[in-house]
């Protein structure tokens, strides 16, 4: 393989470097780079298909072996002097990189900030609905913003909503956390509850128990084996 040293030139700047350290990454290339006959330069700084340093050498060079090695040449550095480009199976890598990226949004988690509103004087029924969808929310692993909303004369008893609000926190305490204590902002007392589970765990488990689900719906009902005695003949 036709290679020339580095040494010659002290020309290597920032974007050479950090292109050669982009190839030993494997990270990704910009939208659309330059490839094969597109790029229209003498000479490029060359990287082999696994990472290895080639060095400077023509362009006709570079792409006489990529068509030696049966892959692309592609552009990775165009602001460099020279460019550097890199031997790779530009379809394959265009193929995988959208695999990934499309996989990365699968499993991308925002935790999201739910909100429930109680009264101070809530009946137990309601009391229980309530904590039912805080409990739903902490298992998806969600945030959950508890709201007393005081009205009248209830203003003048903030301890109700504190009590109700430490009730609720300890009824739930193996789903959620306090992550922001009581505090009262004007006519309501917040508080601000956080799941024990990350919002990544959270989805892999609901995605696991539908798989579940989905499996027992489609074995049907098991069959019995039978232990009569074959009849003579």
């Amino acid at each position: 393989m036709y290679r020339r040293g580095w040494s010659h030139r002290n020309r290597t700047d920032a974007a050479v470097r950090q292109a050669v350290a982009w190839c030993y990454r494997g990270g990704s290339i910009s939208a659309e780079p330059r490839i094969n006959d597109r790029i229209r330069v003498p000479e490029v700084r060359l990287v082999g298909p696994s990472g290895e340093q080639v060095g400077i050498v023509p362009l006709a060079k570079a792409l006489e072996l990529a068509q030696e090695y049966d892959l692309d040449l592609v552009e990775v550095a165009a602001n460099a002097r020279p460019p550097v480009c890199k031997l790779m199976d530009y379809g394959k890598f265009k193929y995988e990189s959208a695999m990934k990226a499309r996989e990365a949004r699968k499993n991308q988690a925002h935790t999201v900030i739910k909100e429930m509103k109680l009264r101070p004087k809530i009946d137990p029924h309601d009391y229980d609905t309530k904590k039912g969808h805080v409990v739903r929310f902490l298992k998806q692993g969600d945030k959950v913003k508890i709201t007393i909303m005081f009205r009248g004369r209830e203003q003048s008893r903030p301890e109700l909503g504190f009590r109700l609000l430490q009730r609720l926190a300890a009824d739930v305490e193996d789903l959620g956390f306090i992550e922001s204590n009581p505090k009262q902002d004007g006519r309501n007392m917040i508080m601000v509850l956080g799941p024990h589970k990350k919002k990544t765990e959270a989805m892999a488990e609901a995605r696991e128990a539908q798989a579940a689900r989905k499996a027992e719906r489609q074995g049907g009902a098991p069959v019995e084996e039978s232990h009569e005695e074959p009849a003579e003949a």
